[in-house]
């Protein structure tokens, strides 16, 4: 017996002679030695996946070190022995966790990316328990391998709030990270607490100039070009926008999808657009986002002028998502049919509404593009051709991007839309047009907004796989276009927030360490407050209005703004200081004149009241809020035919509001005119079929009763 154990302890000294890094106990390797052996000897084994890395993965050089994840059915086991070898190495590490993940020490992490450069690394993992009073080991394997390309390029990205639509209400929530795959912490801020919208972005090839969507003072199509630097700053000098293009009050342009030229001189982008952009209740594909009308448009930097592409300048059709060859010869984007929403009640606004989207939503209408490519010409363009493997297969094929070396294009495919598409894939061909194929590298959802690196060796993208909360994905690709599974990059995000648009830059991770917003104004901060307002959220609105106020005392709409959140608050007192001193500063202020008859109503001085909705008529004849207050005063001092002109008035203007047919019904009722009482309380129930108070209006004219006057309210301007 003593021989036998003898024997056995020699046998564990050799077993772990290769060990380079393994484990200080005897007991420790005993135990490593026992799941070993069981797992040779063909134990019943039970299911181990491991979940994360993919197998055949290809890892960065660069990156650090993941986590192992795996997932072990049985409850009984607490321990897992976890060993890596190698397919050119004598070299194991092994170790002991008590939890179904692992994460190599940076010691084990740059060893085993040593020694799987020209081989494989296969890690391994071994527990044991019971199964229905059975001892059962349990086991599973993944094989890795390091790429000898190195990933050179930073990685600028947007960090986001979910749903969508709060980050839209208040975008200084919204985050811009810059920063390298070798850093174990998550890449640092370079730009918040930005208080308009900042959406798409782009890089000149040389990572030296950046393009931008903001929002600037009242114009949503302007765009920011700057030079890259460690302190950037943002100033109005940098501003341009699209709406300069054939400037039309009544078509507002709000310039989409953006796209910087290889040498950074020209930008094109979706001008004279309008898109379906609508919130959805779904907290991982919280917006439907996707144009439906628009052209292309340049602008060169060094002219300072707007051009359209001939080519893709056709207002039958929807041309967008534009992206420049490498050798800024060409440009290739999505098209198609052009589309006028049936229900579009605002042209002025970003934000649709459900309704107006209806088609789209009940999926009753589907919305698919091509890929088409025109020459660029200096801007004298050409003729647009379908793109070969990426047009006319049935599915909606969109966002193309070329590899750097010009060889590839990578693009999404999906069956309808574009952007943040949960069956969304990318696919890979020829960048002349042909055969695509379907990438190893795409999740189980969503797979969208990539970007190549600078040696046109690496792909990284974003996907919603794993969470709700978008994630960022990095991929290997070979010089024949073939692709790995993607591996994650975990530190990119951060809890409670999608990490999206990312794009490599080929610069130092210290190449921008501040992006400062110079630009805004307070015109700036009011369209900020009246979104915040819009949404709810009259405590940060106000905190915007007096701001805007700070830099401009002069704002008039500000003053307005910071009234409608002070009246919210319950302070009407000074909420009239505001309004007062918008009066003041603007005598034929409509919404000054409104909101300070308002806050006069509220006191049940209608005399004020009335006098201030008067001279608001002065400056507005058919102002509808005007009509609707003034009326109600009327109604409350008693004065019923003065009150049924003013709200027959406001009907006229705004025939769809069922509260303006009950006001005016009730005053029929009072006047006897039980015929016009009748038809304006069915009036009111047709509009709003739960109309209770219309409903007995209703009857007791039908029963030739006086028919009660309701409780008033106001209705606010803004």
């Amino acid at each position: 017996m003593r021989h036998r154990k003898l024997g056995l302890l020699l046998l564990i000294v050799c077993v772990t002679a290769a060990v380079a890094i393994g484990f200080v106990s005897q007991r420790d390797r005993l135990e490593a030695y026992r799941l070993r052996r069981a797992a040779a000897r063909g134990d019943p084994l039970a299911a181990l996946s491991i979940t994360y890395p993919p197998d055949s993965a290809v890892f960065p050089p660069e990156i650090v070190a993941p986590r192992f994840r795996w997932h072990d059915p049985r409850s009984s086991t607490h321990r897992w022995l976890v060993t890596v070898a190698f397919d050119k190495s004598e070299l194991r590490l092994e170790s002991f966790v008590r939890a179904p993940v692992w994460r190599p020490t940076p010691r084990q992490w740059e060893l085993m990316k040593q020694r799987s450069l020209d081989g494989r690394a296969v890690v391994s993992v071994i527990g044991r328990g019971t199964r229905d009073g059975e001892d059962v080991t349990s086991r599973g394997m993944v094989a890795f391998t390091t790429s000898k390309d190195p990933l050179p390029d930073s990685v600028f990205y947007r960090e986001v709030i979910l749903p969508f639509r709060d980050a839209v209400m208040d975008p200084s929530r919204i985050r811009w990270r810059f920063g390298s795959i070798a850093n174990e912490h998550t890449p640092p801020v370079v730009l918040e607490n930005l208080p308009v919208c900042g959406n798409c972005h782009s890089f000149s090839a040389d990572g030296k100039v950046l393009g931008m969507d903001v929002d600037y003072a009242n114009d949503k199509g302007s765009y920011a070009l700057s030079r890259v630097a460690k302190q950037m700053d943002l100033v109005t000098s940098d501003i341009i926008t699209w709406s300069d293009y054939e400037r039309d009050p009544n078509n507002p342009t709000f310039g989409l999808l953006s796209q910087v030229s290889p040498d950074g001189r020209f930008v094109v982008s979706t001008v004279k657009d309008r898109s379906v952009f609508v919130p959805r209740p779904d907290l991982a594909f919280s917006q439907l986002f996707f144009p439906i009308q628009g052209i292309l448009v340049v602008y060169d930097s060094s002219t300072k002028t707007f051009n359209a592409l001939p080519g893709a300048d056709d207002g039958a059709w929807v041309q967008s998502n534009p992206v420049w060859s490498p050798d800024g010869q060409s440009i290739v984007f999505a098209r198609r049919p052009a589309y006028q929403l049936k229900n579009l009640r605002d042209k002025q606004k970003a934000l649709l509404s459900p309704e107006e989207c209806e088609e789209f939503l009940s999926g009753s209408t589907l919305f698919k593009f091509d890929l088409f490519r025109v020459p660029f010409n200096g801007g004298r363009g050409g003729v647009a051709k379908p793109l070969a493997g990426a047009s006319g297969n049935g599915k909606s094929n969109y966002f193309p991007r070329f590899s750097p070396d010009g060889k590839w294009i990578v693009f999404c495919k999906a069956n309808s839309f574009m952007l943040l598409q949960p069956d969304s894939t990318l696919h890979i061909m020829p960048a002349e047009g042909g055969q695509p194929r379907r990438m190893r590298c795409n999740t189980s959802r969503m797979n969208s907004w990539h970007s190549w690196s600078s040696n046109s060796r690496w792909l990284i993208f974003s996907s919603k796989a794993n969470s709700a909360y978008t994630q960022l994905f990095v991929a290997h690709i070979d010089e024949h276009g073939v692709d790995a599974p993607a591996v994650l990059l975990e530190q990119f995000t951060m809890p409670g927030h999608a990490a999206n648009i990312p794009e490599f830059v080929a610069a130092p991770p210290g190449a921008i360490e501040r992006i400062n917003p110079r630009f805004l104004d307070d015109v700036s901060l009011w369209r900020s407050g009246m979104a915040l307002m819009d949404g709810g959220d009259f405590e940060n609105a106000k905190a915007r209005f007096e701001k805007a106020i700070e830099l401009n005392p002069r704002n008039v709409r500000a003053h307005i703004g910071l009234g409608n959140t002070l009246e919210n608050a319950g302070k009407h007192d000074e909420a009239l200081l505001h309004y007062e001193e918008a009066i003041r500063l603007d005598p034929a202020s409509t919404l000054g004149h409104v909101n300070a008859g308002n806050t006069f109503m509220r006191r049940k001085d209608y005399a004020r009241a009335i006098a201030e909705y008067e001279a608001a008529l002065k400056v507005a004849p058919d102002d509808v809020f005007a009509h609707f207050n003034i009326g109600q005063s009327q109604l409350a001092a008693g004065r019923y035919p003065e009150a049924l002109a003013h709200l027959t008035d406001a009907h006229r203007l705004s025939p769809n509001n069922a509260t303006l047919c009950f006001l005016i019904a009730s005053i029929h009722a009072r006047l006897g005119n039980r015929g016009e009482a009748a038809r304006f309380y069915e009036e009111a129930i047709r509009i709003r079929p739960d109309y209770p108070e219309a409903k007995a209006g209703l009857a007791a004219v039908e029963k030739t009763l006086g028919a009660r006057v309701p409780e008033l309210g106001v209705e606010s301007g803004q």
